[in-house]
């Protein structure tokens, strides 16, 4: 896991932090990856692209696995985890680090019409936080909702809504481990995948 500028000259304890994201746990069904860092909002920094796709229903084995198994799983949701640093400090994030985020997953259409559907989204942001013990502050953040319709030559195809979260906040300490659980247990429940953490609430519906 590398970071822009450079790993030779990377301070102590953004090495610590880095350490911290390579021992994360994770659920299968998520994939996640490096990706090019952005360079402009802070000095160091590094990030990882998320997807979840469908889990097969049965535990295929030798030809059966070929047979039976999609070649291309559905992709259920995808999102981006981005941790900067700066040994200086920040004011505006109220400490050294800063974690920033993006999840975005499709749901049936009807779905926009619940009014509820972003402060639900910004609620499984909060408990899962909570959930894994990631201790945080200064968290802001955005839910939009997203409704596609298609016309002409693609009339037949189907309403949808997607669901869009950014967020950001500063963690309390550099171990950032239960930060990167936390946001992937988030991804997945984005992606309607059980079992949720307790107490957080389950969108019924899921794109056909």
């Amino acid at each position: 896991m590398s970071a822009t500028g450079g790993v030779s000259q990377l301070p102590a304890e953004f090495l610590d932090a880095l350490a911290g994201l390579r021992k994360a746990a994770r659920r299968s069904e998520i994939r996640l990856e490096e990706i090019p860092a952005p360079s402009r909002l802070a000095p160091f920094a590094v990030a990882l692209g998320a997807e979840v796709f469908e889990a097969s229903p049965l535990p295929l084995h030798g030809p059966a696995r070929g047979l039976l198994a999609p070649s291309d799983p559905e992709e259920l949701a995808t999102g981006r985890f981005i941790l900067l640093y700066d040994p200086e400090g920040s004011e505006v994030w109220n400490g050294r680090f800063r974690i920033v985020t993006y999840i975005r997953a499709q749901l049936e259409a009807d779905m926009g019409n619940d009014a509820l559907l972003g402060s639900v989204a910004w609620t499984w942001l909060v408990e899962a936080l909570e959930t894994r013990g990631a201790r945080h502050h200064s968290t802001g953040g955005t839910a939009t909702r997203i409704l596609s319709e298609s016309y002409g030559t693609l009339e037949d195809r189907p309403d949808t809504i997607d669901i869009e979260l950014r967020a950001s906040w500063t963690p309390e300490t550099q171990d950032v481990r239960r930060h990167l659980e936390a946001w992937s247990d988030m991804v997945c429940t984005f992606a309607g995948l059980p079992p949720l953490p307790a107490g957080v609430a389950h969108l019924p519906h899921r794109r056909s």
